[in-house]
């Protein structure tokens, strides 16, 4: 329930920072936001990362929609055990889902994040949770995931294993 949670509230701060950059910024404006670090700068966004597949918008629109209607179905299946799991599966769908809203609704993500300290591409909140959920979500598969089906089988052979000695 925790996980639900935190992705709703994930989805709920990156359209809320979405809404008031759309309505406060002007598309292409620039405001400083944390000095030497970031301003908050109105892109918008018809492609994924780095503007890749800028006129493909319907193909992102679909690999998000799959994104997230898998993660649901893990999580409904109760795919993920542990903590790390969870989590990296909470970030990921909130990413997914708050980039999806955006697709839909707009035909656009609204990107405001914009370094100032290095040339980097212009990005935003569910950019971030994607950014640290899918190396997550990696490492706990590469971790855990076949782990625990293995210590199981090992488990039942043992118990089936005729005692030792005369």
């Amino acid at each position: 329930m925790f996980y639900a949670i935190l992705a709703t509230a994930l989805v709920v701060l990156d359209q809320i920072v979405k809404y008031l950059v759309r309505a406060n910024i002007p598309l292409g404006g620039s405001v400083p936001f944390i000095p030497y670090l970031l301003d908050l700068t109105y892109v918008q966004n018809t492609g994924a990362a780095f503007s890749m597949l800028r006129s493909h918008t319907w193909v992102l629109t679909l690999i998000s929609t799959v994104v997230v209607v898998a993660m649901c179905a893990l999580l409904v299946k109760g795919f993920f055990k542990n903590r790390l799991g969870l989590f990296s599966a909470a970030l990921v769908l909130a990413g997914g889902m708050g980039n999806l809203i955006d697709r839909v609704v707009f035909g656009f993500v609204t990107d405001m994040f914009k370094t100032t300290f290095m040339e980097f591409a212009v990005f935003n909140v569910a950019d971030c949770c994607i950014t640290v959920g899918v190396p997550l979500l990696f490492l706990y598969v590469w971790l855990y995931v076949g782990k625990d089906e293995k210590k199981e089988d090992e488990t039942d052979e043992s118990a089936q294993l005729p005692p030792d000695g005369p």
